[in-house]
């Protein structure tokens, strides 16, 4: 092993399973003997993990590349993920390892032949893969809430998104694999474990099993508190889903689930899979299961052939969901995908203009709901103390600020005593 004390920093971009990944590789430099230090400090080595979802995202990809660059010219930079896997004659001089998203697992191996070849390393796969690679991890050092990435890959082919493109087709985690990774993280203290995934709802359809019945084996594992699902498709809560949903308070109050337009119009140019009134009678079928549930989602606006009246029937839609937070975002050309050769593009005024007045009706429903649980008693799991105040997260996602110093990584029982954006002030 070549490592002789080197410091390294990593810069992750993006999702939740991109976190998860660049959660892993520092766990093995760690393992391997590197110092982890800050991604602004001076390092020997620098590692980003880039995002490709939007313009914004590739932009932000190359500048932390450059960066890392100009920071240390003597410095191994790594780049890796879906930016990489989208622009694979992207090059830049300095940089030394390219990886697209297969391969991350093997960073101390490639390091090793970087630092005794000196030769710049570019792994890139053309087709998509076909392999889950497996990444385990025990420990999110700081955290209160751990990720497990259960699934990768992408099979829906929406008409806006690259990700099918650079994560390559779905396959999942071995259940037993996924099992002993929760398991080992309720031994090692953590009360919440987020589920993970590009397509998290269709863990197992490359094996014999379905993500109903990964709950139930999850649910019953002694210690596990909350099990939350980062986000999942409308088309994937089945009645077996349901059903778990319907018969454990395990599975927290709380589910993301993009909806992307407000209309069936664009849903349809959009090649998303449910119209809106099969969207709207799920939402309506998993609140009459679990009344006070959170339910946010995803909405782009300006995609192409997007009107005035289409946009307003978006908010209309929206605020007739009642969502409890909204993640807007304006619609971004990808190159290559279907969307990218529509007529009818919006103006990024337009865009830009249609996303704030989304962002403030996103504002008004958060507070609505927020304020449901007024005078109520909620439970919170302490991430945070500062200043004589606890923050955390209740299992609906409100975000707390309680009254005094609680005890880190416990749940305490509150009362919400006032809205003070974004937090439910309690005591």
């Amino acid at each position: 092993m070549i490592c002789l004390s080197k410091s390294v920093g990593v810069f992750n971009l993006g999702c939740k399973v991109n976190a998860y990944e660049s959660e892993f590789v520092i766990n093995e430099l760690k393992k391997a003997g590197y110092e982890i230090k800050s991604y602004d400090d001076i390092c020997d080595v620098y590692i980003i993990n880039t995002c490709t979802v939007t313009n914004t995202s590739d932009a932000k990809s190359k500048k932390s590349i450059r960066q890392a660059i100009n920071k240390n010219p003597n410095a191994c930079v790594v780049a890796m993920g879906c930016f990489i896997a989208a622009n694979p004659d992207f090059h830049i001089d300095g940089l030394d390892i390219i990886l697209g998203n297969k391969d991350k697992s093997k960073i101390v191996q490639l390091l090793d032949e970087y630092f005794k070849n000196k030769e710049t390393i570019n792994r890139m796969y053309s087709k998509r893969l076909t392999e889950f690679e497996d990444m385990y991890i025990t420990s999110f050092p700081g955290r209160t809430r751990a990720f497990v990435k259960i699934q990768d890959g992408c099979d829906n082919f929406c008409s806006y998104c690259i990700i099918p493109f650079v994560r390559g087709k779905c396959r999942s985690k071995s259940e037993d694999k996924v099992l002993e990774e929760v398991t080992a993280l309720v031994n090692n203290n953590y009360k919440e474990i987020v589920l993970t995934g590009i397509h998290t709802g269709n863990y197992g359809t490359d094996l014999e099993t379905n993500f109903a019945d990964l709950l139930r084996k999850l649910i019953k594992i002694k210690g596990l508190k909350r099990l939350r699902i980062s986000s999942i498709e409308v088309t994937e809560l089945n009645e077996d889903v349901l059903d778990v949903l319907r018969n454990s308070k395990i599975i927290v109050d709380h589910m993301h689930i993009p909806l992307q337009a407000g209309s069936n119009e664009i849903l349809k140019v959009m090649n998303r899979k449910y119209d809106l009134d099969y969207y709207k009678s799920k939402i309506a079928e998993i609140r009459s299961i679990r009344p006070n549930i959170s339910i946010s989602t995803d909405v782009i606006v300006g995609f192409p052939g997007e009107s005035e009246e289409l946009f307003q029937k978006t908010i209309e839609t929206c605020k007739e969901l009642a969502f409890s937070k909204i993640h807007v975002f304006p619609f971004s050309e990808r190159k290559g995908t279907k969307a990218s050769f529509m007529d009818n593009k919006l103006t990024g005024s337009i865009k830009k203009e249609r996303a704030r007045e989304l962002v403030n009706i996103s504002k008004e429903l958060e507070i609505a709901y927020m304020n449901k649980f007024l005078n109520s008693e909620v439970e919170v799991l302490v991430e945070e103390i500062k200043d004589g105040y606890s923050y955390g997260h209740t299992g609906n996602f409100l975000y707390a600020k309680i009254n005094g110093e609680k005890e880190h990584n416990q749940f305490v029982k509150v009362k919400v005593i006032g809205i003070q954006y974004p937090y439910v002030v309690c005591e």
